[in-house]
């Protein structure tokens, strides 16, 4: 049977399936069998790598320069990453492709953010800080490739192929000036982790100021040797080991040592949180999967029924203890993991993070949940997600792969246009992402064929090319309907800055235009100069004044020029 299964899976078409997704403060990224990445969601900063700062309602292909006919290599992706507002890619050759945000050289260089993929030269250049002895005991040098890439915050993390650890961007390293105090430093090259030096790194995650690595206890990964550190900052018990102290190295999280009986398989960190994944390193009857929290609650991201904080990891009792937990994310501030029988559960933030609307209460209308809640299909035949890959959070949206890749659901703050539905509406149950794409690399029969356990279940609902073309044109006017509303947010920013000197965000809409879709002018203008400070009273008297002597010395050449006109015509009259 097993076999039926992977041969199914083998013959399906890799343009169409899903192998892996990312998802950064207001965007996501997927990348498919055939080593192509999608973007979609907020396009500020150049964060979909679409060579403008659009946003993308539905999934959109991340074009990485390849020109047919110039001798340059075609780039095969195998591994995506995404902090808060940049984005890495990983191609089969171990190059590393960055774009986006670049203010702490989170890109790998100094410069401007990128509104394409870049490829970062550095790592051609550099040695290796991992174990450098080759399997006959000699010491092997070679030339450098990336095997693994993540991201958080404003830092970027990769792991070579000898185990060594690098980061770049807004980095926990110590700077010579300040060895006391602990701070970020903008590292705007990949800097080496020399403390791990002599140990293989197997996986590594990082929040907006804390690393968590897995690396073997040896030089390299015996399987079951596997030791947690934890580096970074510390102020709300980030690093699990026991207090709030920063630290500039990588310490071993005490729980996790080489001792423990827990082995822990995978690891997220939110901005301030950290989540574990474990089975016990001996075989036992029962699965015995867990996911251990540390670090800020405040929020419910911990999942432990409170708002404490915690300094050591401590196990989500709540969730089931005969379930598999294959993937785990964190956001900003929430927590999600998905089984491998297809439960989703969630908690933490709720507002604008699609958490069920009967979530816990932790305030007056704080809508956090504070415990794990299951987050279900609205189908009652089928509530659980089929064949589940890999979840992943951002700071207002999960995203979760399923149907062995086939299948993307989004659910979250939609209104910001970020669910890949094509729509701007906020969704607090799952949603399907418009996958794949309709691109013209998809309209080909021979990338149109389904996958084979798809195609039993859904050959009786298989779109005629007369829905594909309508979908196609509703498609088109969403973009276009994106594209004016993008020209309208960025024209109304350049007023309000003009009028209050800051950028507009969403929270500056009137509550009443907000609630009720209709706006009293006299009212609001009311509310607002009621709510101004003085120096805010100053700078709007000030443009006020400035506009009216605008106005007026605008009517004044206008009445001159009308006047001079007006003589000129009674000149010429006289005169004839």
């Amino acid at each position: 049977m097993e076999d039926d299964f992977e041969a199914s899976i083998s013959s399906g078409n890799p343009a169409r399936r899903v192998i892996q997704i990312a998802a950064g403060e207001a965007h996501t990224l997927a990348l498919t069998g055939d080593g192509r990445v999608f973007a979609w969601g907020r396009g500020t900063f150049g964060r979909l790598g679409t060579g403008k700062e659009s946003d993308e309602l539905v999934p959109v292909l991340v074009d990485f320069g390849f020109v047919p006919n110039s001798g340059r290599k075609k780039v095969k992706l195998v591994g995506i990453a995404a902090g808060a507002y940049h984005s890495l890619a990983l191609a089969d050759d171990g190059s590393v492709w960055c774009w986006g945000y670049n203010i702490y050289g989170q890109l790998g260089f100094d410069g401007e953010n990128s509104l394409v993929p870049r490829l970062l030269d550095d790592f051609l250049e550099l040695g290796s800080p991992g174990p450098l002895t080759s399997e006959s005991g000699t010491k092997a040098r070679k030339a450098l490739k990336v095997s693994y890439v993540k991201a958080g915050g404003m830092m970027s993390l990769a792991i070579d192929d000898l185990g060594g650890l690098w980061m770049w961007g807004n980095c926990p390293v110590q700077s010579s000036t300040n060895t006391e105090q602990f701070s970020l430093v903008s590292c705007p090259k990949p800097v080496p982790v020399w403390d791990l030096h002599g140990h293989t790194v197997v996986k590594v995650a990082c929040g907006n100021e804390h690393v968590i690595a897995l690396v073997s206890a040896g030089e390299s990964d015996a399987g079951g040797d596997l030791v947690c550190y934890a580096w970074g900052g510390n102020s709300h018990g980030q690093l699990g080991l026991g207090d709030k102290e920063s630290r500039f190295h990588p310490q071993i999280v005490e729980n996790f040592n080489l001792e423990s009986p827990w082995k822990v398989y995978d690891v997220a960190c939110g901005a301030f949180h950290t989540a574990l994944l474990t089975h016990r390193k001996r075989p036992s009857d029962t699965l015995e999967s867990m996911c251990w929290t540390f670090g800020l609650g405040e929020n419910g991201q911990l999942g432990h029924g409170t708002t404490q904080s915690y300094l050591l990891p401590e196990y989500v009792k709540e969730l089931p203890s005969n379930v598999f937990l294959i993937s785990v994310d964190c956001g900003l501030f929430h927590t999600s993991v998905v089984s491998s029988a297809g439960d989703v559960w969630s908690w933490g933030m709720e507002k604008g993070l699609g958490l069920c609307p009967d979530a816990s209460f932790t305030g007056t209308d704080s809508g956090d949940a504070i415990s794990p809640l299951r987050i279900s299909l609205n189908d009652p035949n089928m509530p659980k997600f089929q064949e589940p890959v890999q979840i992943a959070c951002g700071a207002a949206h999960t995203v979760l792969v399923s149907d062995d890749g086939y299948k993307l659901w989004a659910w979250g703050r939609g209104s910001i246009g970020i669910l890949g539905n094509g729509k701007m509406v906020d969704c607090l149950a799952p949603t399907m992402v418009i996958w794949p794409p309709l691109t013209e690399d998809f309209t080909d029969e021979t990338l149109r064929t389904p996958h084979p356990k798809e195609k039993a279940k859904d050959e009786s609902a298989e779109l005629g090319a007369e829905a594909d073309q309508k979908l196609s044109a509703a498609v088109e006017e969403i973009r276009l309907l994106k594209s004016k509303l993008y020209r309208m947010e960025q024209y109304a920013a350049i007023l309000h800055g003009s009028i209050f000197g800051k950028p507009f965000e969403e929270q500056d809409v009137p509550i009443s235009l907000q609630n009720t879709g209709t706006y009293d002018v006299a009212r609001e203008w009311e509310n607002m100069l009621e709510s101004m400070d003085r120096g805010k009273l100053v700078r709007m008297e000030m443009f006020y004044q400035n506009m009216l002597a605008g106005v007026k010395d605008k009517i004044m050449k206008k009445t001159i020029h009308e006047m001079l006109k007006d003589l000129l015509h009674t000149s010429t009259k006289d005169s004839l």
